[in-house]
């Protein structure tokens, strides 16, 4: 019984979260979404901010889950780090609690907000970090530092989905892969 009560806190602060933000939500509005009493959330959590926590482990377990059915091992690191990095952004973009909390990380910059976000960029970092060690150990790309690269491809995927979009017209996925090809992956190719 217990169990279903979590779950139905979980939802039901996502549900706030997503909507309102981190900051806006408060533990009466997810006890009143919940259907339970107040009580009932501090037996599962001792605050927001621990509450707040688990769903983003949630999201993240999602998002590499996401990434993890986008990759081919048949495929080369090229096509693979593609179709696993625009998968995850393409659920960043499309799931409301990622835009909630990215859009109040960068407005508000409430500090619980802006330790999610963290961790969703560190999953992100760590879990390409490992796909070009392994490249790399396969030599199917050169000897590089991987932090700096997965950085490097990170920020240049979020660049060509989110920043381009502010002034052009979104581009297609194959022409993102074909960017990412040309002017990177070319160049750490063994």
């Amino acid at each position: 019984m217990s169990i279903d009560r979590k779950q139905l806190i979980v939802e039901a602060a996502t549900k706030s979260f997503s909507q309102f933000g981190y900051k806006a939500t408060t533990m009466d509005q997810v006890s009143k979404i919940a259907n339970v009493g107040k009580g009932t959330i501090y037996t599962f959590y001792k605050n927001k901010e621990e509450l707040f926590f688990e769903i983003i482990e949630g999201v993240l377990k999602d998002m590499k889950e996401v990434a993890e059915n986008a990759f081919n091992q048949e495929g080369s690191f090229s096509e693979n780090v593609h179709q696993a990095l625009y998968s995850i952004l393409e659920f960043r973009k499309t799931h409301q609690l990622t835009i909630k909390i990215f859009q109040e990380g960068n407005d508000i910059g409430t500090p619980t907000v802006k330790e999610g976000v963290k961790r969703v960029e560190d999953m992100i970092l760590s879990y390409i970090k490992q796909k070009i060690i392994h490249a790399i150990e396969k030599e199917e790309l050169k000897k590089c530092d991987p932090d700096i690269a997965a950085f490097i491809l990170l920020k240049l995927y979020v660049s060509l989905i989110f920043d381009w979009e502010k002034r052009h017209e979104p581009l297609e996925k194959e022409k993102i892969a074909q960017i990412i090809e040309q002017y990177l992956l070319k160049g750490l190719s063994s």
